[in-house]
């Protein structure tokens, strides 16, 4: 009877510890079999430059969720080449040198988006010559009517704060006010990799009125100025639909579903609690990435983009609370904010408990340093800075 007692004893303390598990599965899961979503950045592998499947394969539960960077990039150089097709020569040709002059703002040919953005207006301006360095470009051609005008990239430029920062502001505010003084009315138009970079530009006391100037991302005072006629155009990536999209994908992750059903169920068709987002996006299975298109925002629709609202397709749930670590690239680049403020908003709807780490914009470190006690986490979402520092974060999370 003793023996039995003890035993009967035992099992107790067990279903006792599977009970607690299930109140704390952080406490019980490794690291490395929870879900960890990359965002923005799909990993490559550093030696061969392609997806690095080993990352994406980490375990069942590894996703990337973005937008596709050159298809995005080629969002923008259509938005700029049917600018220029439409304009009136004497108007869009400054000086009348049949060039169309244009100044490039990179923000980092390190990061996929940078040379995604970079590569694509090259391409469809002509001036692409096999590279996203600076200056590393040829002439190219458009047609304005029956004429013919060659294209030039006058200068470009990566634009790099004083602080090791990439995608800088206060640096393409500086480029811009040198590339007025030296180029003045050959620039015809300017470009820039991102809506930061655009904005900066257009802080110089001389900036040319009129001058044509498009961004990229789609953040509030963009589309502000969009609808001022200071910014010609930019593009809308969806923060909303790329975090609903994650909170969904994790949602049904701890909601215990098939793989089949993780990436449908709430995205194509209503989950269990009645929710399904409203954003579009196209799932590669071979690579297991979730991506978002982009659209140009100019002033013939940026109406529709100036006022969030929530999704409607979002409610409250019902189920028990879940922690998660979100990590983004840069705390002062302007998308990368928008991107936690979305987080933010949606976190409570799905029952998530975010905590949020941004880092320095230059150094994988600044955001790896943050990741700290990884075990209290019940998930990971990692904004990578360069797209080959996923093992960084994986090596983090292997016990």
């Amino acid at each position: 009877m003793k023996r039995i007692f003890i035993t009967t004893l035992a099992a107790l303390s067990v279903l006792a510890l599977f009970s607690s598990c299930s109140k704390k599965a952080q406490n019980c899961i490794k690291n490395k079999d929870k879900p960890i979503i990359f965002q923005g950045l799909l990993p490559l592998d550093s030696q061969t430059g392609k997806i690095d499947m080993e990352v994406m394969k980490w375990n069942e539960k590894t996703y990337h969720v973005g937008c596709d960077a050159l298809r995005g990039g080629f969002v923008q150089a259509r938005m700029v080449t049917d600018f220029i097709e439409k304009s009136d020569p004497k108007k869009i040709d400054r000086n009348g040198d049949g060039i169309i002059g244009y100044m490039l703002c990179i923000g980092d040919i390190g990061h996929k988006d940078s040379r995604g953005r970079t590569e694509a207006v090259r391409t469809a301006l002509g001036t692409w010559n096999g590279s996203c360095e600076a200056k590393n470009v040829k002439d190219g051609s458009i047609k304005i009517g029956e004429n013919s005008y060659i294209v030039r990239e006058l200068d470009g430029k990566i634009m790099t704060g004083t602080d090791g920062s990439t995608w800088n502001a206060a640096a393409s505010t500086e480029a811009m006010a040198n590339w007025v003084a030296r180029y003045g009315d050959e620039i015809d138009l300017v470009i820039a990799n991102n809506d930061q970079m655009a904005m900066g530009c257009l802080q110089i006391s001389n900036y040319p009125a009129g001058l044509p100037i498009f961004g990229y991302d789609a953040v509030a005072d963009a589309i502000e100025a969009v609808e001022k006629g200071s910014l010609t155009g930019t593009v809308f990536q969806n923060p909303d639909g790329q975090v609903e999209l994650i909170w969904q994908l994790l949602r049904n992750m701890f909601d215990n579903l098939s793989a089949n059903e993780i990436i449908t169920s709430g995205i194509t068709k209503p989950d269990m609690h009645g929710n399904q987002i409203a954003v579009q996006s196209v799932y590669i299975p071979e690579q297991k990435s979730f991506l978002i298109d982009s659209v140009a925002v100019t002033k013939d629709n940026y109406e529709k983009f100036k006022n969030f609202s929530q999704d409607k397709g979002v409610s409250q749930i019902d189920a028990e609370e879940k922690k998660v670590f979100y990590s983004t690239f840069s705390a002062s680049d302007t998308f990368q904010t928008v991107l936690v403020k979305q987080a933010r908003y949606y976190e409570d709807l799905f029952k998530f408990k975010g905590t949020y780490a941004s880092g320095d914009g230059f150094s994988e470190t600044s955001i790896l340093d943050k990741l700290t006690n990884p075990g209290k986490y019940d998930a990971y979402v990692i904004g990578l800075l360069r797209e080959t520092s996923a093992r960084d974060y994986l090596d983090k999370l292997k016990y």
